[in-house]
């Protein structure tokens, strides 16, 4: 139902612009994964390595927490399901946010807080107190929205616009296979080898960290003309 429901989305939407502009100059590029590989290798790295820090803590803060929570802290899964409902409201502001103080500004503040609030994070969930817990999952949401909300626009303005699909889908994904999907493993790792959930805390600051220093070295196009293709002379 889901398949058919975005299926139908995607179907309704027109091209971009930029996209339809290349397909009448008939400039399309007939290997785009491999030509954003070979023109823009640095803005593939850099977007893979600026997702780390989103990627990893939400999947310890959605994913790990649940594990966590039920058999460390003994709260039940229905207290940790009902927090994560503010990401409903927190990615579309951050998105909102980014167009008016810029995308790469947005998702470093993002990027520091979740660094700060993972030691916050497992201070207030270690109080076993329901009413703290419940805020700490809460609360941590709102620093990686501050990420995601922007993360769409930030990558894919990254890349020229005959290459922006391929580059910006390799980038995301790339992220996905290093920092999402070992990050629960790691984060149980770390607890049994620490018996302390400040060890993860400091695996979610250096995947903040490697994130902050990522982003800071990306361009930022908010609110530029990305019609244009960037290697135009």
């Amino acid at each position: 139902m889901l398949v058919g429901i975005g299926l139908y989305i995607r179907l309704g939407i027109l091209e971009t612009p930029t996209f339809s502009r290349l397909v009448a100059e008939n400039r399309v590029e007939k290997t785009p994964a491999l030509e954003v590989i070979r023109r823009q290798p640095k803005e593939i790295l850099l977007t893979a390595l600026a997702r780390t820090g989103e990627q990893a803590p939400f999947y310890i803060f959605t994913a790990f927490v649940f594990t966590y929570g039920t058999t460390i802290l003994g709260v039940s899964r229905n207290l940790l399901l009902t927090a994560v409902v503010v990401s409903f409201f927190s990615i579309p502001y951050s998105g909102h946010l980014s167009d008016r103080i810029g995308r790469r500004r947005t998702y470093l503040l993002g990027a520091a807080a979740t660094g700060v609030f993972g030691f916050v994070y497992f201070a207030l969930l270690n109080t076993l107190v329901p009413g703290w817990i419940f805020l700490a999952i809460v609360l941590s949401l709102i620093p990686h929205d501050m990420m995601y909300g922007p993360q769409a626009a930030l990558i894919a303005e990254c890349f020229t616009g005959r290459l922006r699909y391929s580059g910006a889908s390799i980038g995301y994904q790339l992220a996905s296979v290093f920092a999402g999907g070992p990050a629960p493993l790691i984060a149980t790792a770390l607890f049994a080898q620490f018996k302390s959930g400040y060890a993860i805390a400091v695996y979610v600051f250096v995947c903040a960290l490697i994130s902050f220093v990522a982003a800071a070295l990306l361009p930022d196009y908010t609110n530029q003309d990305i019609s244009r293709e960037y290697d135009e002379k």
